[in-house]
Order: structure tokens, then sequence, then C-alpha cells
């Protein structure tokens, strides 16, 4: 049959796909700035009518009335990394956590751990071969998506065209829902913040000519591309890209010509950032969208010579401890892919791994506490062992712990504290036998 006439013979409201789900499923959803937003609305309506429906997802931008009180039992979050927008649910008990790295994410739906019964995607309109792409996140959803046994999704006219391994046909689609709206937009820029910009030039000072880059989340790595124009041949190879590449592309920076894996291309899995990214990533060869099982593959990474990891933490401990994903033993947000990035880039030929962040932090009533710290609060998870450690940079500078005693790392982390709290971590790892 002609893709032409599936594709008209498919087409749905969202209130009506979403009955496809039954009591008991497995429901998988895109997220990050790719939640399909009025596939969404429909389950939160239709889900009273249901029991036991289980919705996995990774981080998703926007509202989420669907975690709101009391839903639960007719719908109940499993997030494998958690956002701002399921937080609250998951510390009240109402939402659950699956703690993964990011590479196995799109493995837990794959080989079986988490069947799938029906996706929600988001996707561009079909091409002359009947070709949607998954548009700004691929790495997340190509994979549970061919998993399910249904799939529906949203077609939206606004979604960017994105190249790679990125396309999925109509014919795999049993519901699309034809939609026209802007893909959410979840800039990274940590504009005017003076912290974040004295960490970001001491990353800087480490980055070789002709480094490949990854950029986790956050504003940090994103505020290091604006101290980058004066270097030469850099190329990305991230689980994600925000708007600050862009500048460094057309400044002839970012060229991808050194890397040694893909060269000439940048390569990704998802996108955050402002419409400007996503109108340039539409149809641009340069993208070369892949699942996050590969892109995120540590073995893949150390192929790339020269990998620099950027990362960010919630604390430190002066051994090189790093927390990441805890507040104590409140979860806060993922692994995701540092873990990955670490270690694929500690096995690069001159990979340089980093784990930045400011050297304090403001609590809600006013008080200043270090971030780096004797030892981790109790109950906080390990994401970066003291084993993986390399670098640590704050906004006093960098700490190479790669290789150190732990006396040795204890005097570096102190060095790069905030001063206020030097005296202080010095009396306590001298009472620990440290120094």
């Amino acid at each position: 049959m002609d893709w032409n006439q599936i594709y008209k013979e498919r087409l749905t409201t969202a209130e009506e796909a979403v009955r496809a789900i039954k009591s008991g499923n497995r429901v998988f959803m895109t997220g990050n700035v790719s939640v399909p937003q009025k596939l969404l609305g429909a389950l939160v309506d239709y889900a009273p009518s249901l029991k036991d429906v289980e919705l996995c997802q990774a981080l998703t931008a926007g509202p989420a009335d669907y975690v709101r009180p009391g839903l639960e039992e007719h719908l109940r979050i499993n997030t494998l990394f958690i956002s701002a927008n399921v937080r609250k649910a998951v510390w009240e008990g109402r939402a659950d956590f699956t703690p993964v790295l990011l590479s196995e994410f799109p493995l837990l739906f794959k080989n079986g751990i988490l069947p799938v019964d029906v996706a929600l995607i988001h996707v561009s309109p079909p091409d002359e071969h009947g070709f949607c792409s998954l548009g700004v996140e691929v790495g997340l959803t190509k994979t549970p998506a061919e998993s399910a046994k249904i799939i529906i999704a949203e077609v939206n006219e606004q979604m960017p065209r994105t190249l790679g391994d990125s396309f999925i046909h109509v014919s795999r689609l049993k519901y699309m829902v034809p939609v026209d709206y802007p893909v959410v937009e979840l800039p990274q820029a940590a504009e005017g913040d003076r912290t974040v910009s004295r960490i970001a030039e001491h990353i800087a000072e480490l980055i070789p000519d002709g480094a490949t880059m990854q950029m986790g989340i956050g504003g940090i790595p994103d505020a290091v591309l604006g101290f980058l124009f004066h270097k030469k041949d850099l190329g990305i190879h991230s689980e994600l890209i925000s708007d600050g590449v862009i500048d460094l592309v057309e400044a002839g920076v970012v060229t991808n010509a050194r890397k040694t894996l893909l060269a000439g291309k940048i390569v990704i899995g998802f996108v955050l950032g402002s419409q400007r990214l996503y109108k340039w990533v539409h149809d641009n060869p340069l993208c070369e969208f892949r699942r996050t099982e590969w892109v995120n593959d540590p073995f893949n990474i150390a192929r790339n010579d020269r990998m620099v990891a950027i990362n960010s933490a919630i604390e430190i401990d002066l051994t090189g401890q790093v927390c990441a994903d805890s507040i104590g033993p409140k979860f806060f947000s993922g692994i995701g892919g540092q873990l990955d990035f670490i270690y694929g880039a500690s096995r690069s030929e001159g990979g340089v791994p980093i784990i930045a962040m400011p050297s304090t932090n403001t609590m809600k009533d006013g008080t200043v506490v270090s971030k780096i710290v004797p030892m981790l609060k109790q109950g906080a998870g390990v994401v970066t062992g003291r084993n993986h450690v390399h670098y640590i940079v704050t906004e006093y500078g960098a700490a190479d712990l790669y290789g150190k005693t732990i006396r040795q790392r204890v005097r570096a982390l102190i060095g790069i504290s905030h001063p206020d709290f030097r005296a202080d971590l010095e009396k306590q790892a001298t009472e620990l036998n440290w120094i």
C-alpha cells in the first residue's frame, strides 16, 4: 500500500489514540523538550478510566499535571531521570525512580527488562518516502519506540527534521495525531553568572586544539563554549548540545575535522535550547543524531582522541567521590551520562574528564555551604567514584586528582574550595588522618 494511504487512514485525534492504552500497560513517553503534549494531555484526561498504567520517561520539560496527587493509582510515573517537574512526586512516594546509566536506558526496553506496550512519541511530518524524523529527541526514543507493541505519534508541523539514525516510517505508527505547536524551549545558558564564567574559563584552559567535546546538561558546559573562540578544529560527540554550539560552528572553531570517530560530524542524541537551535538542526547534514546506547557507549566515546567530558556535581568529598544525583537520601536527578563520558574520556588518547561545579551553594534560608566536603551526606549517591575521577574544577581553579594519594587529593581540593571553608576542611581532614 502507498504510504500516503497508510498515513491518511491512521490519522486520528489524541483522545481516540490514547484509548489504545489499557489498564496494566507499560507506556513509554519521549521526553526532554519533545514531550508529546496533546497525547499526554489526553492521557491525563483518560487516566481515571484506567488502573495501574506505568508511564516510563526520562527528563521532561513542561507542565506535569500527570503527577498530580491522586492520579498515581491510575497513571504512575517511573522516571529514569528526575526532572524538576516530577521531583516532588518522587519525594512524596507518588512516582517511582529507576537508576540507570544513560547508555543503558534504551536497553532496558530493548532487552525486555521493561517491556513496552505503547510508546508515545513526537515526530516531524513524513518526507516524500514516508519517513518521519524524531526531531529534537532521537537518542532516548528510537530504541524504546521500536520495542513497543503499539506506537502512537504526534506529527508536528513545527518539529525539525533531524538527520542520522533518526527516522521512523509511517507504516510503523499505529495512530498519528496531527498537531502544530512550537517545540518547548529549554536554554542552558547561565547569563550574567560570574561564578559560572570563572569556572568556564578554567575549563577552557584544559581543552586542547583538536579536542572532541561532550557537554553535559546545565549552564557550566554551555558557558565553556563562550571561551573557546581561540581554539582550532574542535569536534563534538555529546549526548546533547545547546545554542552555544552554533556560534562556534559559524566562527570556524568547531570543524570536527580532527575527530577520530565520524570525522566531519557533530554526533548527538538530543538538543535542548531555543527556537534558533531547533531551526539550525533542521535538515542540517552536519548533525548526526544517534541512539543514546551508541553515543554514550564509553568504548565509542574512547575512540575519539582528546575527548573532553564536562559534567557537574552536587557535592564532592575530599577523596574525590562525586555525588551528582541526590541530596543525601533525597533523589534529585539521576546519573545521566556522567559516568559514561567520564570513563570514556579517561580511556581516550589524550582525554580530559572534568567534573565542574561552584565551590559553594546557598540554601533557601540564605546559609552558604561548601560543596567540597570531608564526607558526602549520609545516603548520598556516588555517581563518579574516586577511582574514576580526574579533574575537578571550581571558580578557584582546577585540581588534577588522577594518580594522586589521598593526602595530595585533600590538599588539591582544599586549594580550589571557597576560602571561607578552607580552614575547617583542613581541620576535619587532619582529624581523619588524611593530612
